[in-house]
C-alpha cells in the first residue's frame, strides 16, 4: 500500500514494477503534479494540464499496480489496516503487508490558520488557479474603480516567505505586470504595481549560499520587487498584512512561508518533528512498525548532521530506495545499505534569463544557469506530451512575452428555485 501520488509515491511504485507483489497506490487526487513549475500555473505562464498527469495512466504501464481514488481517514498499524473514504461510496478498509506513506506537505500558518482565508498557499492545482484568479482579478478591479486608494491596494501584491517558491512567484508576477499586461488596460498601468516580498529571516533563499542569495535579491530589485527581510507577519486580513507593526495595504496576499506535513503522518502514531514530519530510521522506516515507511517531504531525515532538503530529487531517491527495499524483504534478501541522499545541486529561477545554482562548491548564476534550469525541468516532466507543451509555451512566451493561460475562474452561480422551469 502506497499513500500519496507525488514524486516519492510514484518512484516507490515504479521500483516495485518487476516484483511479485500487488501494489495499491492511493491518493485523494487523480493526478500527479510537477511541483517545481506550479508557480507558473499561478502566474498564467502554463496551463494546469501542462504540469500534471493522471496517476491512473501508470496502470497501463505497470501490471501489478492498482490506483485508488480515496482519502485516508485512519491507519491501524496493529491490524495492518488503512481506512479511507471513497467518493460517493463511503468508508472502506484495506489490508496491507507493507505501507509506504508519501503524502507530502501542506501550507503552515504557524498557528494562525485564520490567515488562510486571505492568504492562499501554493501546493495544489486548485491553489494555483485560485492565485491566478486573485492576481488577474485584482487588475480588473483596479481598472474599474475610480478610488485611487483602492486602485493602489488592488495593484499591491504581498508574498509572505522568501524561499524558492516566494522568490520564483514574485519574479514571475513582476515580469507579468511589466511585459504581459503592459498594454492591456486603459485606466491603469500594470507596470506601476507594487510587489512586496516579506520574510522574517535575515535574507532571502536561506538554503542557498549567502553570495547567491544576495545576487538573487539584487535581481528581484531590478525587476521591481521590494524585498523586506527581518519582518514578522503579525496579521493578515482582507485589507492586507501587518508585518512588525507596518501595515501594507493589499488585495492579494500570497503565503509562501512555511509548510507542515500531511495529517496522515499523525495517524501513524510515531515521533514527529515540529513541522509534523515523521522521524524515520536509516532505512526510512518508523520505530513502531518495521514494515511501515515514510518517504518524501513527509519525512524528517538527517544525514551527516544536516536535514535532507524537501525537494523533488530527494523525494524521488527516497521513494525509489523504499520500493527496492520492500522488494528485497519480500524476496528474503538483506536490506543492504541505509538510505543516503545524493544531491545533484540546488536551483532557483529568478525571472527570465536568470537562475542560481549551488552544487557542492560550484556556485553560479545568470543566463547560462537559466538555460540549464530550463532544460533540466523540461526533461524531468513526467510525460512526453508535457515536455512538448511546456517547451513550446516557454518558447512562445520568451519571444512574445505573452502567457497562454490568463483565465479568471468563474464562481458557480446559485440557481433561483423560483425561476426554474418544470421538466417536460
Amino acid at each position: 500500500m502506497i499513500i500519496g501520488g507525488g514524486f516519492a509515491g510514484i518512484a516507490a511504485a515504479q521500483a516495485l514494477k518487476k516484483s511479485d507483489v500487488e501494489v495499491v497506490l492511493m491518493d485523494r487526487r487523480n493526478h500527479h503534479i510537477f511541483q517545481p513549475l506550479l508557480y507558473q500555473v499561478a502566474t498564467a505562464v502554463l496551463a494546469p494540464a501542462e504540469i500534471a498527469t493522471p496517476i491512473r495512466q501508470l496502470e497501463a504501464k505497470q501490471k501489478n499496480l492498482s490506483v485508488v481514488l480515496a482519502e485516508v481517514t485512519g491507519i491501524n498499524l496493529r491490524l495492518r489496516l488503512v481506512e479511507a473514504i471513497y467518493p460517493g461510496l463511503g468508508v472502506r478498509k484495506l489490508e496491507f503487508d507493507y505501507l509506504i506513506v508519501a503524502t507530502g506537505m501542506r501550507p503552515s500558518y504557524f498557528g494562525h490558520d485564520e490567515f488562510a482565508v486571505h492568504a492562499p498557499g501554493l501546493k495544489s492545482l486548485n491553489d494555483a488557479e485560485t492565485i491566478r484568479t486573485k492576481i488577474l482579478g485584482a487588475f480588473e478591479l483596479a481598472e474599474s474603480t475610480e478610488d485611487e486608494a483602492e486602485r493602489a491596494r488592488q495593484m499591491t501584491f504581498v508574498l509572505v516567505g522568501a524561499g524558492p517558491t516566494g522568490v520564483e512567484l514574485a519574479a514571475s508576477i513582476a515580469q507579468m505586470v511589466s511585459i504581459t499586461l503592459r498594454k492591456n488596460f486603459r485606466s491603469i498601468d500594470p507596470a506601476r504595481s507594487r510587489i512586496v516580498l516579506v520574510d522574517g529571516g535575515s535574507r532571502i533563499l536561506p538554503s542557498f549560499a549567502e553570495s547567491l542569495s544576495k545576487k538573487a535579491a539584487r535581481r528581484l530589485e531590478r525587476l521591481g520587487v521590494e524585498v523586506k527581510t527581518g519582518l514578522k507577519v503579525e496579521k493578515v486580513d482582507e485589507q492586507g498584512v501587518v508585518a512588525s507593526g507596518e501595515r501594507i495595504d493589499s488585495a492579494t496576499v500570497l503565503w509562501t512561508a512555511g509548510v507542515t506535513a500531511s495529517p496522515v503522518v499523525k495517524m501513524l502514531g510515531t515521533q514527529m518533528d515540529r513541522a509534523g514530519r515523521a522521524l524515520v530510521g536509516p532505512f526510512m522506516d518508523i520505530a513502531e512498525a518495521p514494515n511501515v515507511f515514510v518517504a518524501g517531504d513527509a519525512t524528517s531525515f538527517s544525514q551527516d548532521g544536516h536535514p535532507v532538503p524537501g525537494v523533488a530529487q530527494a523525494a524521488v531517491q527516497q521513494g525509489r530506495y523504499v520500493g527496492r527495499l520492500v522488494a528485497k524483504r519480500i524476496n528474503g534478501r538483506s536490506d543492504g545499505r541505509p538510505f543516503r541522499y545524493r544531491s545533484k545541486g540546488n536551483m532557483a529561477v529568478v525571472g527570465k534569463n536568470f537562475a542560481i545554482l549551488e552544487a557542492g562548491r560550484l556556485r553560479t548564476c545568470g543566463f547560462v544557469t537559466w538555460i540549464v534550469w530550463a532544460v533540466l525541468h523540461v526533461l524531468a516532466l513526467p510525460q512526453l506530451q508535457n515536455r512538448y507543451r511546456v517547451q513550446t509555451q516557454w518558447f512562445w512566451s520568451y519571444l512574445t512575452g505573452q502567457r497562454s493561460s490568463r483565465l479568471i475562474a468563474e464562481a458557480p452561480r446559485p440557481i433561483d428555485p423560483g425561476k426554474q422551469k418544470p421538466a417536460p
